[in-house]
Parts: structure tokens; C-alpha cells; sequence
């Protein structure tokens, strides 16, 4: 085990050393009592060698990008181009100040106006917001628009909206925020959206449809023509869950194929950085008929000047963050479109779906896969068969992965199919880092067959073993015991 930051503490040994003062001044003569320590702090006595030698040991025992895949499904982990990280740290973007007057900062007002083209083309969309600083504050922001477009039509009975049962957790949460009744609508047999129950449940008090495409079972809704047919017969919008876009980049536009409003997640399919669980952003795309609820203000351009647009400020939604977004999330997301061009984007999805469909291919005869069809840039695999047969569950199977040297895919989720397992491989991942994995998950198969016990008491090599995720979760205690 390694040693404690403590533990490498040697008396007398400093990091640095500061200038005697020049005026020798009692520290009680100017801090007051109450705030004066009454015994030293017990602080570790190291150099700076030792400390960056201690926490960059400490850093290898967590498992990141560089050192190796992560499969997590709908999340989308994905490497980063570091040169992304270099031109968002220049001087030029990282000393700008929210508050500057719009003429000194019409390099980034450019960037900002041209990335909401470039998102509106990709999208099939009219106009796009750059506002939302999270994939669930737009979420939030785009219900919002549709319940601004009802009321604009005094659609006062227009009071659900329906999603499918196999929807990301925050979609119900997000209608009900806004103060929408959740309706769910049944997946069929095919794991896609049943229109019968829809036809059955719709009515004019419908405002909605919120719908995640290609779904969370990694499969294209193939239905949407009549889907939205449904839904925009009593007046309803259809709201795209955008999160993850890396399936349909460059080859299918939402927009031109019955969507009236999403949201991106660049945090996701736009290669941000996604550590620590932010920063994020997530942009709104709506068709020309939504545009005066977009949030103000809008990034416009007038001749060769760019400036913050209020001029729709009274069927807007209003702000909904103090500033203009996440500008250094932004900036990497236009670097990235930048750098690809319409080809590279269009590649990006290309390999999503080949990297998905491969590796589904190389695991399906190990573990239970419910739709063995063509999927998208994810795919839902299962332990039904390890649980059935050996008392083995899904969450084993993940413990045993970080053994293996892989983080373990999303498990879980999503909730209409027992012990499932989400995997997505992205598009920066090569053949032999799939094969490696793949590899992995067939060793996992064969030790549930000879020793099913291991896999209860997994991870074995980890820094720390098997915890009580429930207790983690509700409890926070990080509390050490460090002696007088």
C-alpha cells in the first residue's frame, strides 16, 4: 500500500524557504486571538520533490483516459486532442473578462457566432443558443421553449409530455421542473418506440414528445415520419435528447426529419474534457417557428460587427446563466469542428458505428444482448446469463473489469432491460485497444464459469477494494484519524 503523505515527513525538511522579514512583527500583535491556532498544525514536512512525487503516484492509481479505454455508454468518455487544451489556454482567450465591452472582444464573439452556424448546419436546426452551461440546463431550456410557444398560443390545456420508458433519468426530471405531467410510453418488442401505445395515449392535452435518438439501447428510432405525424396533429412539439450525437454527425440532420427543439452536450460528442463531472455545455437548436423564445442574448452579427442581440427580449425565455456560457467548453467544441471539417465530422460517426458494431460482435456468443441488430455508437449487453447460472450480476462484472485495467462500462442503465450493461467504444479507440477489452470481457466470461466466488470479492488489485456503494453514496465521512 502506498504510503501516506505523512509517511514520507522527515523533520526539518522544507519545500521552500521564505525571506526573513525585514521588520520583525509579532503574529499576535496583528491576528486577532480568536483566530490564532492554539498548537501548530500537524502538517507533513516534505519537499516539493517529495509532493509531486507522492500525488503523481497517487494519480496512476485512478484510471483516466490516457491510460485506457473507457466503454461508458451515453456518457461518452473520449480523448481530448491535447492541442484543444493548448489554444484555449492562450493569453488571448484565457484573460478575457465577462464583463469587457463587446468591441474589445470580437475575436470570440466570431467564434461564438460562427460555432452557432456551424451547430445549426450540423443540426438541421435554425438557430442555436449557446447559453446552456450543462446537458440538463438544456434539457431545461428546451422544455422551456416549448411551454413559451404554447403559451404564446394560449395552449393552456396543453399540460404532458410523454417519454419512453427506456429514457435518460433526467428527461422526466427536467418536464416535471418545468411542471409538465410525465406520460410513459412502452418500448416494443424491437426496443423501439411503440406507436400503437402512442396513438392511445396522445390527446390535446399532449405539448409534447421527448425522445432520445438514437436511443439508450444503442438503436435508431426508425419510426420518427409517424412519430411526429402523432404528435404535431394536436399541436405537440418533439423535443430530441442530443446528448450524443456521435452516431448521426454529418449524415442525419434532426432537425429535417421532424425534430422542433434539442439539445448537444459538447462536453460529450465535441471532445471536451468531461473530468470531475464538468465543465459542460449544452446548446439548444430550434426550428425557425421557436426562434423568438431562444434565451437572450443571441450572439449576432451586423456588417463586419459582432454583438450580443436582446432584440427578441420579450417572447424570449430570458437568461438562464449569467454569462454567456462555458466560453473555454465552447471554444474546444469550435477547435474540434474546425480541425475535423464536414468530412472529419461525418468520419467521426462512421467510426462510432463501426467501433460499436464490432465489439458487439466479438462479446455477443458471451453475454445475453436482447438486440442483436445493427446498432449505433452503443450497444446493451447483459449478465442474465452469468446471474442465472452462477449468482454472477452485472456489478461483478464492472468490479472485475477495473482488475482487467478497464474502466467498467455504464451499468444498470438503461432500466428496461435487467443487468444491463450500456458499452460504447467511441470513435478514438483502435481496433486493438477493442480487442484488448473484448478480450477482457471473454476472460471475465470464462473465470464466472470456473470460479464464480472471485467475482464477488472484486476488484482484487485495485488501491481500494470492493466498497459499500449504497454507504459511499449516502455517507460522507472522510474523516482520518491523524493522531495529536
Amino acid at each position: 500500500m502506498s504510503k501516506t503523505i505523512f509517511e514520507h515527513s522527515s523533520a526539518g525538511r522544507k519545500g521552500a524557504t521564505l525571506p526573513r522579514r525585514e521588520i520583525d512583527i509579532p503574529l499576535q500583535s496583528i491576528i486577532p486571538a480568536d483566530q490564532l491556532r492554539e498548537k501548530q498544525a500537524r502538517l507533513p514536512e516534505v519537499s516539493e520533490l517529495d509532493v509531486m512525487r507522492h500525488y503523481i503516484a497517487l494519480s496512476h492509481k485512478n484510471h483516466f483516459i490516457e491510460k485506457g479505454l473507457y466503454p461508458l455508454g451515453s456518457c461518452t468518455m473520449k480523448y481530448n486532442p491535447k492541442v484543444h487544451e493548448a489554444l484555449v489556454r492562450d493569453s488571448g482567450f484565457n484573460n478575457l473578462h465577462p464583463y469587457q465591452p463587446e468591441a474589445t472582444i470580437q475575436g470570440s464573439l466570431e467564434i461564438l457566432y460562427e460555432l452557432q452556424e456551424q451547430l445549426a448546419e450540423i443540426s438541421g436546426m435554425s438557430k442555436v443558443t449557446l447559453q446552456p452551461v450543462a446537458g440538463a440546463q438544456g434539457e431545461f431550456t428546451g422544455i422551456k421553449i416549448i411551454a413559451a410557444y404554447h403559451k404564446a398560443k394560449g395552449n393552456h390545456h396543453k399540460t404532458k409530455i410523454i417519454i419512453p420508458d427506456s429514457a435518460h433519468g433526467t428527461n422526466p426530471a427536467t418536464c416535471s421542473l418545468v411542471g409538465y405531467e410525465v406520460v410513459e410510453l412502452k418500448s416494443n418488442a424491437q426496443g423501439r418506440c411503440d406507436l400503437e401505445h402512442l396513438k392511445s395515449i396522445v390527446d390535446d392535452n399532449t405539448a409534447g414528445f421527448m425522445l432520445t435518438n438514437p436511443n439508450t439501447l444503442g438503436l435508431f428510432e426508425t419510426q420518427l415520419e409517424q412519430i411526429a405525424e402523432i404528435i404535431h396533429g394536436v399541436d405537440g412539439l418533439i423535443y430530441m435528447d442530443g446528448a450524443n450525437l456521435n452516431a448521426l454527425l454529418g449524415i442525419v440532420q434532426p432537425g429535417k426529419i421532424g425534430f422542433d427543439v434539442m439539445h448537444f452536450n459538447l462536453h460529450k460528442t465535441f471532445a471536451t474534457p468531461h473530468g470531475g463531472g464538468g465543465p459542460g455545455a449544452g446548446p439548444v437548436g430550434v426550428v425557425e417557428k421557436l426562434v423568438p423564445f431562444l434565451p437572450v442574448p443571441m450572439v449576432a452579427k451586423a456588417g463586419d460587427e459582432y454583438y450580443f442581440d436582446y432584440g427578441h427580449a420579450e417572447t424570449s425565455i430570458g437568461k438562464v446563466h449569467t454569462f454567456y456560457g462555458n466560453f473555454a467548453v465552447l471554444l474546444r467544441a469550435y477547435i474540434y469542428i474546425k480541425m475535423l471539417g464536414a468530412k472529419g465530422i461525418r468520419q467521426v460517426a462512421e467510426n462510432a458505428l463501426i467501433n460499436a458494431n464490432y465489439l458487439m460482435a466479438l462479446v455477443k456468443d458471451h453475454y445475453h444482448i436482447q438486440h442483436l441488430e445493427y446498432c449505433m455508437h452503443e450497444f446493451v449487453a447483459d449478465s442474465s446469463w452469468q446471474k442465472k447460472e452462477f449468482g454472477v450480476n452485472t456489478l461483478d462484472i464492472a468490479k472485475r473489469l477495473l482488475d482487467k485495467g478497464f474502466h467498467a462500462p455504464t451499468i444498470y442503465f438503461p432500466l428496461i432491460v435487467p443487468e444491463a450493461m450500456m458499452i460504447e467504444p467511441t470513435e478514438t479507440e483502435s481496433k486493438q485497444s477493442l480487442d484488448s477489452f473484448a478480450a477482457a470481457m471473454l476472460e471475465i466470461a470464462q473465470e464466472i464459469r470456473e470460479n464464480p466466488e472471485m467475482l464477488h470479492e472484486a476488484p482484487l488489485t485495485t488501491p481500494v477494494r470492493r466498497v459499500d456503494d449504497v454507504r459511499a453514496v449516502k455517507v460522507l465521512d472522510p474523516a482520518f484519524n491523524l493522531g495529536d
